[in-house]
C-alpha cells in the first residue's frame, strides 16, 4: 500500500492490491456486458411490442385468415413472434384438413400444441440474457464487498509497520477498498432495474400471446365444424 496524498479515482485503482484490481476489472467487464444487454433488450422488446400490436390489428381487421397466413408465411425471419405463433397454428390446422381428420378435439389439440411449441421458443428468445442481468444484480454487490474487505485487511496489515497510525495512513487504503464496493453497486443497480422492467414487459407479451392462442383456437374450431359437417 502506497501512502500518497493523491486519492483520485485512477490513482486509487492503480494503487490497490492485485486481487482488488482483479475484482474491479471483473466488475467493470460485467457492467459493460450488462449495459450491452440492457440496450439490446430495450430494442428487442420494443420491436416485439410494435410487431405484436401491428399483427393483432391486421388479424382482427381481416376477414380472410388464409390470405393473412400466406403473407405471414412469406415474411420468414422478418415476422414477429405473434405472427409466427399464428403461422404455426394455422399450418397445423391446414394439415389436419388436408389429411381428412374429422375429430374436432384432435384438430384443436394439434393446433394448440403447435402454437405452444412456437410460443415457448419465442418466449425463450424474449427472455434471453435476463438471467444474466438477474445474476449481476444479485452477485455484484457481494463481489465488490469481497474486494472491499480484502482491501481493508491489507490497509490494516500495512499499519502494523507504522509506529503511529494517522488518518493519512488509513484513508488511502480504505478509499481504495471502497472503490470496489462502489463498482459493485454501479454494476448491480442498473442490472436489477433493467431485469425487473424487462421481466415485466416479457410477462405482458407472453400474456398477450396466450390470449391470442386461446382466441385463435376458438376461431379455428368454429371454422372446422362447417367443413366437418359438409363431409
Amino acid at each position: 500500500m502506497n501512502i500518497t496524498s493523491d486519492i483520485s479515482l485512477v490513482s486509487l485503482v492503480l494503487q490497490a492490491s492485485i486481487l482488488v484490481q482483479i475484482v474491479m476489472g471483473l466488475l467493470l467487464l460485467v457492467s459493460l456486458l450488462s449495459w450491452t444487454y440492457i440496450f439490446t433488450k430495450m430494442l428487442t422488446l420494443g420491436k416485439a411490442r410494435r410487431q405484436t400490436a401491428k399483427f393483432e390489428e391486421e388479424f382482427w381487421a381481416t376477414s380472410d385468415i388464409g390470405a393473412l397466413y400466406q403473407r405471414a408465411a412469406g415474411h420468414n425471419e422478418n415476422s414477429g413472434a405473434l405472427e409466427r405463433i399464428f403461422e404455426s397454428g394455422y399450418r397445423e390446422f391446414l394439415r389436419h384438413r388436408k389429411s381428412g381428420t374429422l375429430e374436432t378435439a384432435a384438430v384443436t389439440s394439434g393446433v394448440q400444441r403447435a402454437m405452444k411449441a412456437t410460443f415457448q421458443r419465442e418466449t425463450d428468445r424474449l427472455e434471453s440474457h435476463l438471467a444474466f442481468l438477474a445474476t449481476v444484480g444479485s452477485v455484484s454487490p457481494y463481489v465488490g464487498l469481497f474486494g472491499t474487505v480484502w482491501g481493508i485487511m491489507n490497509a490494516f496489515r500495512g499499519l502494523a509497520n507504522v509506529g503511529q497510525a494517522t488518518l493519512a495512513h488509513v484513508a488511502p487504503g480504505i478509499a481504495e477498498a471502497l472503490v470496489a464496493t462502489a463498482m459493485g453497486l454501479f454494476a448491480a443497480i442498473p442490472a436489477v432495474v433493467a431485469y425487473n422492467r424487462y421481466a415485466h414487459d416479457t410477462d405482458r407479451l407472453s400474456s398477450r400471446f396466450e390470449s391470442f392462442m386461446e382466441e385463435f383456437s376458438n376461431i379455428l374450431q368454429r371454422q372446422f365444424k362447417p367443413a366437418q359437417n359438409g363431409r
